[in-house]
């Protein structure tokens, strides 16, 4: 299938909570190749307030409905981590492509279930890892795949800070909520090391896999003290180079995220902000050639709209997926399952031996 400026892909979202409000109905609204055509939340009430304010055509309280509407090209799975894999298989069984938040799953076996869904079906499906449109990180991918030359290691971090609400009240819209919102059954902030690695580790993660390549095995420590939880995570990357990983979450100080990567060539230092401030990482390029450092601006900091839009052009144009696949999803499932086991266990672990939930 080829493109035209007319072309648009016909967008359903499931589910209507935050992460659809701050994000997902913007960005399909925005996006120069996609439209939000439905919004399907069991809560209607909600589901119809959102359609309203963003211009939705349809509204479905059952998912199944939605993924019976021959005008729906594709969903964005914007549910709890929990709902993720079943409503990912349902859609992929009704023949629709999906963009799915991330993680991608909570155990490793759903996951790989789900990968082998879609290699069955003739369906895109494509995780939501934002960053990775994230100008700043793609100017560093473009460097370490080109100019930079072999990779002598990987230091990468993503802190949260004890100011991350006060930050995000001022600048997302205010939430709407509704009493008859799904949720799981059980609440997922119960155990915070799960909830922390699934909700943050999942970028970390997956951004260091982006920018180093797959990683093979990690051995992981965690403190956890005066209410904060850190790990600290060696990595060796299936390259040979070495890896850090630091998840800490709260930092007492300002959002602390960003990447440090020694190179043949050069050399890329990163900084990363608050996702709901829209801005660019700022990535300083050292080429060593010219002894010169380069940054890219980076304008355009809607990771979200920019990711759909990827997605889009993928299954309009046919296009093999330039976002994080159901692979690097499984990939980064296994991950965190490893840093978890690996920090009770006092052991290194190695990727292909995990099994199990987070």
């Amino acid at each position: 299938m080829t493109t035209s400026e007319t072309d648009r892909l016909r967008v359903g979202v499931l589910g209507a909570g935050p992460i659809a409000q701050a994000a997902h109905f913007e960005s399909a609204t925005k996006a120069r190749n996609a439209e939000l055509y439905a919004i399907c939340d069991v809560a209607e009430d909600l589901a119809r307030r959102m359609a309203t304010a963003h211009g939705a055509e349809r509204v479905y309280t059952a998912y199944d409905d939605m993924l019976a509407d021959p005008a729906v090209d594709a969903v964005i799975i914007a549910t709890s981590d929990a709902f993720h894999v079943p409503a990912a298989r349902q859609a992929l069984a009704a023949g629709k492509h999906v963009l799915c938040e991330k993680p991608i799953g909570i155990s490793v076996e759903e996951v790989e279930e789900l990968a082998e869904a879609v290699r069955g079906s003739d369906r895109l499906l494509q995780v939501g890892h934002m960053k990775r449109f994230d100008e700043g990180v793609m100017s560093a991918k473009a460097f370490v795949d080109g100019e930079m030359g072999g990779m002598l290691a990987l230091k990468a971090w993503y802190c949260d800070s004890t100011y991350r609400y006060q930050v995000t009240d001022a600048v997302q819209p205010a939430m709407v909520r509704s009493s008859g919102a799904k949720r799981p059954a059980t609440d997922p902030k119960a155990d915070l090391r799960r909830y922390y690695m699934l909700a943050h580790g999942s970028h970390l993660v997956d951004t260091a896999r982006f920018l180093a390549g797959p990683i093979v095995e990690v051995d992981a420590r965690l403190r956890e003290s005066f209410g904060a939880h850190c790990w600290f995570v060696d990595v060796a990357f299936e390259s040979g180079a070495f890896g850090h990983l630091d998840l800490t979450i709260p930092v007492r100080m300002d959002w602390h995220e960003g990447f440090q990567i020694y190179g043949e060539n050069g050399s890329v230092l990163g900084r990363t902000y608050n996702p709901w401030l829209f801005r660019s990482s700022e990535v300083e390029i050292f080429h060593q050639a010219t002894a010169t450092t380069s940054r890219v601006l980076g304008a355009d900091g809607h990771f979200y709209r920019r990711q759909l839009e990827a997605f889009a052009d993928s299954v309009l144009g046919g296009a093999p997926l330039s976002g994080a696949t159901i692979e690097d999803g499984v990939a980064s499932v296994r991950a965190m399952v490893a840093i978890a086991q690996s920090a009770r266990t006092g052991a290194p672990v190695r990727l292909a031996d995990v099994a199990g939930p987070l």
